[in-house]
């Protein structure tokens, strides 16, 4: 893996994205997208996670973050995805309302049967490609390109309209995380 594509400054600003495994379309349902929103608000209070910019979309998630509380960004990150997947995947398996459960828990198994550090179930890919950002220009260009992710992929017309996102925060209404650093 190239050195432009691991966490190197404690203290940086890193852009990353993470899906999941075979890219599937598992956030189709809002009650996983809350999993993951509910895990970023406690990174954010408990653990020292700043967040500038974020998006969820159908299978894979942007976000824009620094520690601040003197913890590896990549342990952060891990913990997070560590604690998502668990979660993601019971609430598949206990949705009665799942009706792509019996195939998303095989792709899930094999999967993991295929991976050397997951036991059961993997959800997550393991590739991160974490991003220092180093200037304004290019926290600027990531911001947009994750507020408009949705809008590309045409979920919405207006970056601000999608939920699962800070577009919201950035025109200068409420989103659904709280202390969202504005650039």
């Amino acid at each position: 893996m190239s050195r432009n594509y691991k966490f190197h400054n404690l203290e940086g600003l890193y852009f990353v994205s993470f899906a999941v495994i075979e890219w599937l379309d598992v956030f189709t349902r809002n009650e996983y997208k809350d999993i993951l929103v509910k895990s970023l608000s406690f990174c954010q209070r408990e653990k020292g996670m700043e967040i500038v910019s974020w998006c969820i979309m159908t299978n894979h998630v942007h976000l824009v973050f620094r520690s601040v509380k003197g913890q590896l960004p990549s342990l952060l990150l891990g913990d997070f995805k560590r604690f998502t997947s668990k979660a993601i995947v019971k609430a598949i398996q206990e949705n009665p309302r799942e009706s792509r459960k019996e195939f998303l828990m095989e792709r899930f198994e094999k999967a993991a049967q295929k991976s050397s550090n997951v036991n059961d179930y993997q959800f997550w890919r393991h590739d991160n490609k974490p991003i220092e950002l180093w200037s304004n220009k290019v926290i600027q260009e990531k911001i947009s390109y994750i507020h408009n992710n949705p809008v590309a992929a045409g979920l919405v017309f207006r970056a601000e309209d999608y939920v699962y996102s800070s577009a919201v925060d950035y025109a200068d209404e409420k989103g659904l995380l709280d202390n969202i650093v504005i650039f």
